[in-house]
């Protein structure tokens, strides 16, 4: 595991401008790996752009299902750790969430997106309780899966950082995009892990 959570990264590391892939349904949580396929034309200007840059872009998840509807504003900062270019012209990449942050304006929208962006901190709250919580999502996820599900537990048990924890649990564990764009925007570990918590005892309810 990390040994420190991408969140910590002072805000100067993140650009006030990032490049936007707009994706419907997808979304990236800190700490955790993202492999994207890139074979649109707008969308191979834009790698060549952030490759030439500070490989950083984020993903725009879309809130409705027509190509008109508003981005969601808040996302995460993605760093690209590895690009295979193909003889096509496609490349396939894995791309590692860095931190939150909200997209608050435009600088650019052809050939294709870049944002005006801001860092998203967490809001202090109580080490304890999270540390609790922590364990009670922990104990419902392992509970809920098979056996890869409990290797994934197992390499989270002994992790003491409780953000980290629960945004990977909220990235491997939920499928609902409206539940993911929530934990995302939520500022509050505590609430972040309450959500997660009901959406694992759901799972196990059956």
């Amino acid at each position: 595991m990390h040994t420190a959570y991408p969140n910590d990264l002072p805000h100067s590391e993140i650009p006030r401008e990032l490049p936007v892939m707009v994706l419907p349904d997808c979304h990236l949580f800190p700490g955790c790996l993202l492999p994207l396929f890139i074979f649109e034309e707008r969308y191979r200007l834009m790698l060549t752009h952030v490759l030439d840059a500070r490989r950083m872009f984020c993903i725009g998840n879309r809130e409705g299902a027509l190509a008109d509807s508003p981005i969601s504003a808040c996302t995460t900062a993605g760093l690209v750790r590895c690009c295979v270019k193909q003889d096509d012209g496609t490349s396939h990449l894995l791309l590692f969430g860095l931190r939150r942050i909200r997209i608050i304006g435009w600088a650019q929208e052809k050939p294709f997106r870049i944002a005006h962006i801001e860092p998203v901190t967490t809001e202090p709250g109580n080490a304890g309780m999270a540390h609790q919580l922590k364990e009670r999502a922990l104990a419902l996820f392992q509970a809920a899966g098979d056996e890869q599900t409990k290797q994934l537990r197992s390499a989270l048990e002994g992790n003491g950082d409780a953000e980290m924890v629960c945004d990977v649990l909220s990235y491997h564990f939920t499928r609902c995009p409206r539940l993911q764009q929530k934990l995302l925007a939520e500022t509050s570990l505590e609430r972040r892990y309450k959500m997660l918590i009901e959406a694992l005892e759901k799972v196990r309810a059956g």
